[in-house]
């Protein structure tokens, strides 16, 4: 009976440590924040369409994306490793947890990024393909660097968590037009009070891994919720355009009124009073503020 067990159980560790080492590189994707990639440029590629899109070519196209975007996310970590392992919220990631080799972890990026952007060139066109990997090198190129040295970054950053929803409207109506960067501006506006709200709430975490975040540079706040205000106020303004560009209609237009409305409620609150329970409320404001978004601007559109 103990030899069965010890059998047992020599064929067990290395299963379990196999599906440990799995979940360290699908935590190197960053899976949650590569949720609202998945979304937003399924989102992109069907208001893009002409007509209700074919699934299997969304799919195709939404995981060309998804893979471009969990490359970058790995190859983010890769740079930050020792920021992350300064940070009480991102310490315990696979590479500062030495779970993953920062080589490992950068072939892993560099072979997700690329298969994105093959998948999305032979799948959807070459114009999908370029702005992918033009995201790609902004957010680590450009992004990455920045924010270690101005709070600009932030306003920086927002530009490639932005384009995924472009890149899914090029990828179903192969060009850019006035439709697909409405979408952008909506995703770019939103980050922003967003933003604003996380790095309140982790100020101490960034003071402590040297970003100078808004909250660390003027730890009173002020600029912050000035930010927040008026970056929920001029999405209030951009939610509008689809239904101005006839991508939706009445139902969508209203929906996105009250709920701009209510975000700019939250971050006047923020703004107002400058509290961790403040920047909570408009943290899950802005996470809940989105899908629905989405949700009312497809739904208006069957």
């Amino acid at each position: 009976m103990k030899d069965l067990r010890a059998e047992a159980a020599s064929v067990s560790l290395p299963l379990v440590r196999g599906c440990l080492a799995v979940s360290d590189y699908v935590a190197l994707t960053k899976p949650r924040l590569n949720l609202l990639v998945v979304v937003t440029s399924a989102a992109g590629y069907y208001q893009g369409s002409a007509g209700t899109p074919d699934a299997w070519r969304l799919a195709v196209a939404t995981a060309g994306i998804a893979l471009v975007a969990g490359g970058a996310a790995a190859l983010n970590q890769v740079y930050e490793r020792d920021t992350d392992a300064l940070m009480r919220r991102t310490r315990h990631r696979p590479l500062p947890d030495r779970r993953v080799t920062p080589a490992d972890a950068r072939r892993f990026g560099i072979l997700l990024s690329a298969g994105g952007g093959l998948l999305l060139a032979s799948r959807t066109n070459l114009l999908a393909a370029l702005l992918a990997l033009a995201t790609l090198a902004l957010y680590i190129g450009v992004y990455t660097p920045m924010k270690r040295r101005t709070a600009l970054a932030t306003l920086v950053g927002a530009v490639p968590g932005a384009l995924p929803p472009l890149i899914g409207w090029v990828a179903a109506a192969n060009h850019v037009s006035p439709g697909g960067v409405a979408l952008f501006a909506i995703v770019f506006l939103w980050q922003i009070p967003h933003f604003m709200a996380i790095a309140w709430l982790y100020r101490e975490d960034y003071a402590r891994a040297g970003f100078p975040m808004l909250p660390v540079i003027e730890p009173e706040g002020r600029r912050a919720g000035r930010q927040a205000v008026v970056y929920a106020v001029a999405l209030v303004a951009a939610s509008t355009l689809p239904a101005l560009l006839a991508l939706s209609g009445l139902v969508y237009l209203t929906t996105a009124l009250v709920l701009g409305t209510l975000l700019c409620w939250l971050a006047f609150q923020f703004a107002a009073t400058r509290t961790d329970a403040s920047a909570r409320r408009l943290f899950v404001g802005s996470l809940v503020y989105l899908p629905l978004l989405w949700i009312a601007m497809i739904a208006n559109r069957l």
